[in-house]
């Protein structure tokens, strides 16, 4: 049931992941070989959260079958209680907290690094270097406009190349048969166009030029280095252990509280598991669902009020998880309580 819920929950997350990148690389802000490592790594960075969500539901579907096929009526009937269920329940859940737990605090982080040095070197790459076959691609000084219908990654060629540009406030179109990157002894870089024409001025005024020629060199300006500032979720929770700022801080509860949730979750869904054979599961499966809404945004909540230096870093790490073990305890006790008086009845 678990690896189920997980396919499908991976299944959606990968597929809006790539919706959205392909849009990006369409739009041609993005490359179209960057697209699936992008993919894989925003996949690595949800896993904790799905296999959360994974293993509370698995817990929560298998009880709740057990008590619309009257399985549990005959476990309440041999005089066991529910609280017996806490063991074999912590036997499944404790490997996968394990994994989440070295999702959050290792691989996550590792991966959100990965992806900022991509988009870093990206923002830092000439408009050449990115640019897509089939894609009209601006400058970054908004003063050209490329387009390359085809490029030749051994040869460093581009074929059928235009480019709209503005020198000395003059909007000039040349179009190329193909073209090459060429670099001078100074590290200059230029884009070498080969057979092609230059259109200069506006149609139907008498300054309006045509120029051919044999090769025309355009010099590609080189993109000034952008100072990097990774966010706290590309830091090691190493780093963040040793400079406790408190966005720093709020980050770490985040991926301590990520283990925690899941496997008080587990818990929560044994009591919460109940339901009425004669009732359906629906309503059983919304309330769960909503509990656990709001247990993953109120974990979000305290952590933005730490990193604002709204709330300590000891209660928002702790306040919200010891809530919801009380609320656990009381589902555990109301539910114990409730057959213990269906017993005492004739």
């Amino acid at each position: 049931m678990g690896v189920v819920v997980f396919a499908i929950l991976l299944g959606i997350v990968v597929l809006s992941q790539l919706i959205r990148l392909l849009g990006d690389s369409v739009g041609g802000s993005l490359p179209v070989e960057a697209v699936l490592v992008l993919m894989g790594f925003a996949a690595l960075n949800y896993l904790p959260v799905l296999l959360s969500v994974s293993l509370f539901l698995a817990v929560l579907l298998t009880l709740t079958r057990s008590y619309s096929d009257s399985e549990m009526v005959v476990w309440f009937c041999t005089g066991t209680g529910l609280t017996r269920w806490i063991r074999p329940v912590m036997w499944f859940a404790t490997p996968v907290v394990g994994v989440i737990a070295l999702l959050s605090l290792v691989l996550s982080p590792w991966a959100m690094s990965k992806v900022d040095d991509i988009k870093h070197r990206l923002d830092n790459a000439d408009d050449v270097a990115v640019a897509a076959p089939g894609v009209f691609r601006e400058s970054k000084q908004a003063d050209r406009v490329f387009f390359l219908e085809n490029l030749d990654k051994e040869t460093n060629r581009v074929g059928n190349i235009f480019v709209q540009s503005v020198e000395h406030g003059k909007v000039g179109s040349m179009v190329a048969k193909q073209g090459f990157q060429e670099t001078a002894a100074n590290g200059d870089r230029f884009l070498v166009l080969l057979n092609g024409r230059r259109y200069e001025g506006t149609p139907g005024q008498q300054d309006y030029r045509i120029v051919e020629f044999d090769r025309y060199a355009m010099r590609v300006e080189v993109a000034e280095a952008k100072v990097k500032t990774p966010s706290p979720k590309a830091y090691s929770t190493l780093y963040l252990l040793q400079n406790q700022t408190p966005w720093n801080l709020s980050e770490l509860h985040w991926r301590l509280g990520l283990p925690i949730s899941a496997l008080i979750l587990a818990l929560l869904a044994i009591p919460l598991s109940f339901v009425n054979p004669r009732a359906g599961r629906s309503l059983n499966l919304m309330a769960a669902l909503v509990i656990y809404m709001l247990y993953n945004n109120l974990i979000s909540v305290t952590n933005t009020w730490v990193g604002q230096e709204k709330m300590s870093a000891s209660t928002g790490l702790l306040g919200i998880h010891v809530l919801m073990l009380a609320l656990t305890a009381l589902w555990f006790y109301h539910r114990m309580s409730v057959y213990s008086w269906r017993r005492l009845l004739p």
